[in-house]
């Protein structure tokens, strides 16, 4: 029962922490008061790359929670190394609004798009290593739970690995041609998911 309400504690913290992170990202997205017709034609056009920023890190962290959820179904039970993993990546999740804001500030810097790529890398990175951690606790029970388990594991592999990919290319490249690069994300998570779908061996 202690183990029932120490999972529920974390799932109410991750769903506030969630909650929060998510809000804060529509803080970048403003237009100031009482521009001339101008002024306010211009902060329309320069408010576009804060709402890019916005709706890309929307999406991640919505992904984030759906396979935190995922992973929450599968293990019942954290504690110890688990329940430290979930914190540090909580942390994590917290953090993402400042790399969207470079982002949405500075596209055109390097460092900007790195610091925005190795962030949302290093999260997947830590999601996984909760899942990882978890399972070895609570093993998957049956084959649909064990598909569930290699399904979210490959999608966070996937994940991290484009973004990863994508910091030095912001450097040798350019930062835009590594934005672009995350658009292979698409086709990646369509081959890794139905990879992930095949019936397992034994």
């Amino acid at each position: 029962m202690g183990d029932d309400r120490k999972t529920e504690r974390l799932t109410a913290l991750s769903d506030g922490i969630f909650a929060i992170a998510m809000t804060l990202l529509v803080l970048d997205v403003h237009i100031p008061p009482g521009l001339t017709d101008k002024g306010f034609r211009d902060a329309v056009g320069d408010v576009v790359p804060d709402l890019g920023a916005y709706a890309l890190s929307f999406m991640i962290l919505s992904a984030f929670w759906h396979d935190n959820r995922r992973i929450v179904a599968l293990v019942p039970r954290f504690d110890g190394p688990a329940l430290q993993l979930a914190l540090i990546w909580l942390g994590a999740i917290a953090l993402i609004p400042f790399p969207t804001s470079l982002l949405s500030e500075y596209a055109y810097e390097p460092l900007a798009v790195a610091v925005y790529a190795g962030s949302v890398s290093l999260t997947n990175l830590l999601e996984l290593a909760v899942l990882k951690s978890g399972l070895r606790v609570a093993r998957p029970d049956g084959p649909a739970a064990r598909a569930t388990a290699r399904a979210v594991a490959t999608d966070l592999c996937g994940t991290a690995c484009v973004f990863g990919a994508t910091v030095p290319l912001a450097f040798l490249l350019s930062p835009a041609a590594a934005m672009w690069s995350w658009l292979a994300l698409v086709p990646v998570k369509i081959v890794l998911g139905r990879r992930s779908r095949r019936p397992l061996s034994g």
